[in-house]
């Protein structure tokens, strides 16, 4: 089989991202909301992405029109039942993934696929939580969707083969390279990440060098396009909190341990960009860092 009809269950971050992505594509995408507002909110981030990009010429207006022309937004999950896959983008929950996925297959068709786009819960435990675990893989795109050119493809040991060649062959279709990963926590990407992103947070706690000289350091010396507290403040610091305590459980080494200060950031309510301030300060024009964070360790 090929997929011709995508559906997405979320229509947060991510879940617009993957839903422009399949429209733009050329897929006709249903994508799910539980609440009206927010299914608005990433209906109309969609909308923007997508002027911005005629804008500035790298979309034409005819695309434009089709891509949107291609997208339904609701609420009601009973409008993906005639979808060949469904990509699942909800909140980075066991049990709300499982329950998620409870529903679908009542209402798919025996040939669906369930896909998930976990950053690092089992896609084994969900799959074989399901009837229907040999058609069950991990889909994982990155932030933001539209941009980043990369999707692993994550395969269990209960996945046929040929679905998980229907489902690379769908991620090409949407304009990314496809790695291919075995079901181990963090796959390919955050398995090397996580450890790194944690370690810069562990360098700043043991005075090695102030937030801008770290990632002037990362940036400068290593190549990379952004240094890591710039990243964690990207991916949100509860949701580094949250990926680490899961690769912790799984593998219990000091490398996945969350280092203080971002536990304790996090609780004092420094998620990051979402909420205007994090390792850096988002309040004005240009983010700023957070000097406190150094001061208060006693380096200033």
């Amino acid at each position: 089989m090929d997929v011709r009809k995508v559906g997405v269950v979320g229509c947060g971050l991510m879940g617009s991202g993957i839903a422009q992505v399949a429209a733009q594509a050329g897929f006709e995408t249903v994508v799910r909301e539980v609440d009206e507002a927010v299914l608005r909110r990433g209906l109309g981030a969609i909308e923007s992405f997508l002027a911005r990009g005629v804008e500035r010429g790298k979309v034409k207006e005819a695309d434009r029109q089709a891509t949107l022309g291609r997208l339904r937004g609701t609420t009601k999950l009973d409008d993906l039942a005639a979808c060949d896959i469904v990509v699942e983008a909800i909140v980075e929950d066991r049990a709300a993934k499982r329950s998620l996925f409870g529903e679908l297959e009542g209402l798919l068709g025996a040939e669906a696929i369930l896909a998930s786009n976990t950053s690092s819960l089992s896609i084994t435990e969900m799959a074989a939580a399901t009837r229907r675990p040999e058609r069950f893989v991990g889909l994982h795109f990155f932030n933001p969707v539209p941009l980043m050119p990369l999707v692993e493809v994550v395969r269990t040991m209960l996945t046929d083969p040929e679905v998980e060649a229907v489902v690379g062959r769908f991620g090409v279709a949407l304009g990314k390279t496809v790695v291919r990963a075995t079901d181990r926590t963090g796959f390919v990407v955050n398995r090397l990440l996580v450890p790194y992103l944690l370690d810069a947070v562990r360098a700043l706690e043991e005075g090695v060098g102030s937030i801008e000289d770290i990632d002037a350091g990362m940036r400068l010396g290593c190549g990379y396009p952004m240094g890591p507290f710039t990243l964690l403040d990207l991916v949100g610091l509860d949701t580094t909190v949250s990926i680490a305590g899961i690769f912790f459980e799984e593998f219990r080494e000091p490398r996945y341990a969350t280092p203080p200060l971002i536990r304790r950031m996090v609780l004092a309510g420094f998620h990051g960009r979402k909420s205007g301030r994090g390792f850096y300060d988002y309040s004005g024009p240009q983010p700023r860092p957070n000097d406190f964070l150094w001061q208060r360790l006693g380096r200033a």
